[in-house]
């Protein structure tokens, strides 16, 4: 979910213009926007606790000090935008790596053909995406696309930014994954519980379940952060932790190429 708050009439007419350029590239999006909507601080800060993403139409010194009651950390903070309200400067004011504001903050600035203000510190590289993907048996493709899609909306990415598919090798005949990944034009790959056991530190939501089953404390997490490490030789950190239907769960990690610096300098 996107939430658009404004505080100006000028803010206005730019959150109305923004809510209909999201929705027009993605119809399947959930925006909605407000006017100065009372009391505006536990109405922002409400939107924020629950996970929603926001773009703030508003002064910076304003969103600052109307969130700063509710900030955790960049692990679990959703995204957060600062636009003015003329629509020149797009701001990823929180989590812009982890919540992927940074990667956001760029789509939102080329819809308005706007600046993007980039505060945190940038990679000479582009980082790799990988997602990490597991289902129940016979999982149908067209299920696991729309959850795949759902868990890239979450975190202002697309299918152009991944390059893999992958999952553990219980899994390497999975019809579902196997016709995703090829529909999508990306590689599937699979590998065995002891490659997929040298990341169980990074998981953000092991599962003792999990591992009586399969070997390993989380398939979706796992798989994401050893494709990550492999494609690039360097550590991986999840951008997304463990979603799930009743059917599937997905998760997303990155990491950077080699020359592009650890992750820690990258935050």
């Amino acid at each position: 979910m996107i939430r658009i708050f404004a505080l100006t009439k000028a803010g206005a007419l730019l959150g109305e213009r923004l809510k209909i350029l999201l929705l027009a590239k993605d119809p399947n999006a959930l925006v909605s926007f407000e006017l100065k909507p009372q009391p505006f601080a536990e109405t922002v800060q409400t939107a924020f606790t629950h996970e929603e993403r926001l773009i703030l139409i508003c002064a910076t010194g304003i969103a600052v000090r109307t969130l700063a009651p509710v900030l955790l950390d960049k692990y679990r903070d959703p995204a957060v935008l600062v636009l003015d309200e003329q629509g020149q400067f797009v701001i990823p004011l929180l989590s812009g790596h982890e919540g992927g504001a940074n990667e956001w903050g760029r789509q939102v600035s080329d819809l308005l053909d706007a600046q993007l203000a980039m505060t945190t510190a940038q990679p000479y590289l582009q980082p790799v995406y990988t997602v990490g993907m597991g289902c129940e048996r016979g999982c149908s493709k067209e299920h696991l696309l729309e959850f795949l899609n759902q868990c890239l909306f979450e975190k202002g990415l697309t299918i152009n930014d991944i390059v893999s598919i992958n999952s553990i090798d219980i899994k390497a005949d999975e019809t579902g994954l196997i016709d995703l990944a090829q529909s999508l034009g990306k590689s599937f790959q699979t590998y065995s519980a002891e490659a997929l056991a040298a990341v169980n530190d990074q998981l953000i939501n092991p599962s003792q379940y999990v591992y009586d089953t399969v070997g390993v404390y989380g398939v979706a997490e796992s798989a994401a952060l050893w494709s990550a490490q492999q494609a690039t030789g360097n550590e991986a950190q999840l951008l997304q932790a463990k979603l799930k239907t009743p059917k599937a769960t997905c998760a997303i990690a990155r990491a950077f190429p080699p020359g592009a610096g650890s992750i820690g300098e990258q935050d």
